[in-house]
């Protein structure tokens, strides 16, 4: 069960209302006004709780699970029997149905529009309504920040940024030289907007090559904690609609990422790379400059990327070849040794 202290729970939900949000019909021979009061892991669900059951591995725990409602695919509950008392409503995607009836279930705080008394605010910044910010927050000169936005503690908003409605910037991220749209999450710690990291060689020293460029985010897209995009040197960096980048993720300067992508933990992206839609990227994956990574590629963890992936491939490995390559070279080697 979710800790109270930190997680705000909804009023119960009765089977027809969780049937609707998860977009899957009442069962013949059951209540739809019956109320359900929380969600809950199958192996510790009760008679009031709704989980859902979406991988083999688990076809015991649901088998024994004291669920009252179960959300679960067609295949899955033909070979796993719900046991008695257990609703089961079937889904095209559990996980994603799940995903909808517990955003129901512990809805995001909104925004008041409080403004705390420590925190600094330009005379010239513009403010939409409902928007907090909270104490040590700074929004300097010009900035434009949405309606129904969060600005965390200590988060600082550089001149003339623009956030969209319904935004949410972490405690202690920094943002400059950005245009962020709607509806996105920048998590604590994250660094928006920095000089990349561009220079030319000279025997003296390396002279800095002025970086004078964007980050442009689009809708819907989330960036990790202490994670850091760089402004693009001659042209913008871009994130597209959509895009979830984690943890600890470098993008640096003119990247471009395609709407959908997934960008997991400590992934680097060297500069002038494009990511293509609805390409994966596992955790700590390498990525020189000056690539292309085609729609749908999927690239593993820890690969070392140093030439164009087409669209829909898996690589992997360091450095990154085609996955079935590679896995049968991991094969090989463990023969050897």
């Amino acid at each position: 069960m979710p800790d109270p202290r930190f997680f705000t729970k909804s009023a119960p939900k009765t089977l027809a209302e969780i049937a609707h949000l998860a977009g899957a019909v009442v069962p013949a021979g059951t209540t739809p006004e019956q109320l359900f009061t929380d969600v809950a892991p199958l192996h510790t669900a009760t008679a009031t709780d709704l989980t859902f059951f979406d991988n083999k591995k688990y076809l015991e725990a649901f088998a024994l699970s004291q669920a009252g409602v179960c959300l679960t695919s067609q295949e899955l509950a033909d070979k796993a029997p719900a046991p008695a008392g257990m609703t089961v409503l079937l889904c095209k995607e559990p996980y994603k149905s799940y995903a909808l009836v517990a955003q129901a279930f512990y809805p995001n705080q909104q925004p008041t529009g409080a403004h705390h008394p420590r925190a600094i605010i330009d005379p010239t910044a513009t403010i939409g309504a409902h928007t907090d910010i909270a104490a040590g927050a700074v929004i300097e000169a010009g900035a434009q920040i949405g309606a129904h936005c969060t600005i965390a503690p200590n988060a600082v908003i550089g001149k003339n940024v623009i956030i969209g409605d319904h935004s949410t910037i972490g405690a202690n991220a920094s943002i400059t030289h950005a245009i962020i749209g709607a509806h996105c999450v920048i998590y604590a710690g994250a660094r928006i907007g920095q000089a990349g990291f561009g220079f030319a060689f000279d025997p003296d020293r390396p002279v800095k090559v002025p970086q004078l460029g964007r980050v442009v985010i689009e809708d819907y897209v989330e960036v990790g904690a202490n994670s850091t995009i760089d402004r693009g040197a001659s042209r913008d960096t871009i994130i597209r609609r959509a895009v979830m980048i984690d943890n600890q993720v470098h993008i640096a300067h003119n990247v471009e990422i395609g709407s959908n992508a997934i960008i997991v933990a400590q992934v680097g992206i060297s500069g002038s790379t494009s990511i293509g839609s609805y390409a994966q990227l596992a955790g700590q994956a390498g990525l020189t400059g000056h690539l292309n990574i085609g729609k749908g590629a999927k690239i593993a963890a820890g690969s070392g990327v140093m030439r164009d992936v087409a669209a829909g491939e898996a690589v992997g490995g360091s450095p990154a070849q085609p996955m079935r390559d590679w896995l049968r070279q991991v094969a090989a080697l463990k023969k050897l040794s």
